[in-house]
């Protein structure tokens, strides 16, 4: 399994709108790569550690998960990527930056 993870460090002007955007209407452009196994969208909830750690500042992370490289990679050249580029400028206001990365996973336990 190849997971695409797009990930969104900052800070949205309306969380709730952002999120709904990306849930509702984004992910439909998804939709249409090729190959596409599944879309998780992670974002981020309050929690308690005992020892003091440093949130990463991610408003949303996507997850796109394909079944091979050659499947991402025929998705990251179709047209619904290109459209997915573009949808990025009708998202509701975001400032901070965004990341695109590849990677294999391996199950431990």
């Amino acid at each position: 399994m190849v997971s695409y993870f797009v990930r969104y460090r900052g800070q949205a002007a309306d969380r709730l709108a952002f999120a709904r955007y990306y849930e509702n209407e984004h992910a439909r452009v998804l939709r249409g790569f090729s190959g596409i196994r599944s879309l998780i969208l992670h974002q981020p909830m309050g929690w308690n550690d005992p020892f003091p750690v440093q949130p990463d500042g991610t408003e949303l992370l996507a997850q796109m998960t394909f079944d091979s490289a050659a499947d991402l990679d025929a998705a990251l050249k179709s047209d619904a990527r290109r459209e997915a580029r573009a949808d990025f400028a009708r998202f509701p206001a975001f400032t901070g930056e965004v990341t695109h990365q590849a990677m294999t996973a391996k199950v431990i336990f």
